[in-house]
């Protein structure tokens, strides 16, 4: 059985994005560096733990495919069949499928039922009621006011008219703010989208028509329901999945590890949401996180982070074009008298009772218990990967020496990178728990957490004697016995089915 890489990437990653093929060079360059690194430990190590009879099942398992920009562009092929079967253009086509997540028979079905309604969902096609309200035809610009010729004025479906050079000059400042799918008609309250074969006749340089068009494969992947961008710093491939889940996912490039959902690190049993509310936690204690706590947000909508800039509470999202309460975070054309709700400073009239204050140091107290315990797992992940970095130098070693081959001292470069890969789940436990409510399931998830925990310093400590027997520090030998090697790998099996069984009982659930 395969563990949860189960990643098939191309070898023609020159294609990627159009680059030259020296980044190739690089690429091998860089997985040469890459070789045992602590980030690997899940490779090879479940194999080696079923041979001991650890429970066939993963709950980490997750299909994924690594592809490249041309594998990428290729599965991208639902556009001829949606543009054929709504009878609009590739390039219209493409904004349907964005605005509805690349969901083809949803799509169709929706075409069937209501196709006007479905084109003015997706911002294609104005409603019925704002083409019943388009003003007439006029000789002016309605940016620049000036008196054009007719055939100089270009519009969209909404009919709405402007000259070529406030377009061209529209189009140029958004694409160079990174704008790609989202570009819309310049007409107040016109929320119609522009595609690429309206934009691109209007950029006046071939660099800015190459920046748009990655920027609209960036927004086509990241619209899409089974694709996710590798975060790795400029690296080209698209993973894909079946069904999208919060599950690790591992890039064959640049061996970037991150949750295939959220695009954050692995994050293995707490939930996207909770894994994020737990790291800004962590964070306030410094003055950049009270900073963002005080001068950024959240779009409502579609969850980027915001700078509040000025002293207008009305806010506009860069991205999505979302309007809100900078206080509240509520619609703001549904806003209306609410508005006083959300400045208005609701005091607490027990707020200099002894008990809020107790309440106060009983939730710090709990917050420091929990984060105390996630931070020193993370110190631990970094000591332990000092111990596996010794231990690979000593195998080596050994071999070039002809003190055996590497398969006889495999277990010791296993069970660190088994001890890694436990100990990364159980610092992610505490996150959870923080969150959780009180309850039997509460108290059921803290008995296996503290099996876990149990297991993975027993483990723990063995690799640390199995490494300093190695280094000539315990005994003189150099080498452990049958026995203790024996009983390193049966501690290997307890702590990998107790990881599995936490995982079984409390991820996505």
């Amino acid at each position: 059985m395969s563990v949860d890489m189960n990643s098939q990437a191309s070898d023609s990653n020159e294609e990627d994005f159009g680059v030259n093929s020296e980044e190739e060079d690089e690429e091998d360059g860089g997985e040469e560096e890459d070789q045992g690194d602590i980030e690997a430990y899940y490779e090879g190590v479940a194999s080696d733990v079923e041979q001991q009879g650890a429970d066939s099942f993963d709950p980490e398992e997750y299909q994924f495919t690594c592809l490249t920009y041309k594998e990428s562009q290729r599965l991208l092929a639902e556009v001829n069949t949606v543009a054929n079967a709504l009878k609009v253009l590739p390039a219209v086509a493409k904004l349907i499928l964005v605005h509805f997540h690349w969901q083809v028979t949803q799509i169709l079905d929706r075409y069937k039922s209501n196709s006007s309604l479905l084109l003015s969902d997706a911002l294609v096609q104005p409603s019925s009621t704002c083409r019943s309200a388009t003003a007439p035809q006029s000789l002016h610009c309605g940016v620049c006011l000036q008196v054009v010729r007719r055939d100089a004025l270009l519009a969209l479906p909404c009919q709405h008219s402007f000259c070529k050079a406030c377009w061209e000059q529209h189009c140029t400042v958004l694409v160079k703010d990174g704008m790609g799918v989202g570009i819309s008609c310049m007409a107040q309250d016109c929320s119609l989208h522009m595609h690429e074969d309206f934009v691109l006749p209007l950029l006046p340089a071939e660099e800015l028509k190459d920046k748009y068009r990655r920027y609209l494969f960036r927004d086509y992947i990241q619209s899409h329901f089974q694709l996710q961008l590798c975060p790795g710093a400029d690296c080209p491939i698209v993973i894909k999945v079946q069904e999208p889940r919060a599950r690790r996912v591992q890039c064959s490039r640049c061996s970037e590890v991150f949750c295939f959902k959220c695009r954050q690190m692995y994050h293995a049993p707490t939930d996207c949401a909770t894994i994020r509310k737990w790291l800004t936690k962590c964070a306030d204690d410094s003055e950049t996180a009270n900073y963002i706590s005080a001068h950024t947000k959240d779009c409502p909508k579609c969850n980027i982070c915001i700078e509040k800039n000025g002293g207008c509470n009305h806010m506009q999202c860069s991205k999505c074009k979302h309007d809100f309460c900078w206080m509240c975070l509520g619609d703001w054309k549904t806003h209306g008298s609410e508005y006083y709700e959300c400045s208005r400073y609701k005091e607490n009239p027990d707020i200099v009772n002894q008990s809020q204050q107790a309440q106060a140091r009983e939730a710090l107290k709990k917050y420091l218990f929990y984060f105390e315990r996630w931070e020193n797992h993370n110190k631990s992940l970094q000591l332990e990967a000092q111990t596996y970095h010794r231990i690979q130098e000593k195998i080596q070693e050994r071999v070039m020496n002809n003190l055996g081959t590497w398969i006889d001292w495999q277990y010791l470069h296993n069970a660190a990178k088994l001890l890694a890969k436990c100990r990364y789940t159980l610092q992610y436990t505490y996150p959870y728990a923080y969150y959780m409510e009180s309850g039997p399931r509460k108290k059921l998830f803290e008995y296996q957490q503290a099996q876990l925990e149990a297991e993975i310093e027993n483990l723990s400590w063995k690799v640390e004697r199995a490494d300093s027997y190695e280094r000539g520090v315990v005994g003189g030998e150099g080498e452990l016995s049958a026995s203790d090697r024996g009983d390193l790998e049966n501690q290997m099996h307890i702590a990998e089915q107790k990881r599995r069984t936490l995982l079984k009982d409390f991820h996505d659930t």
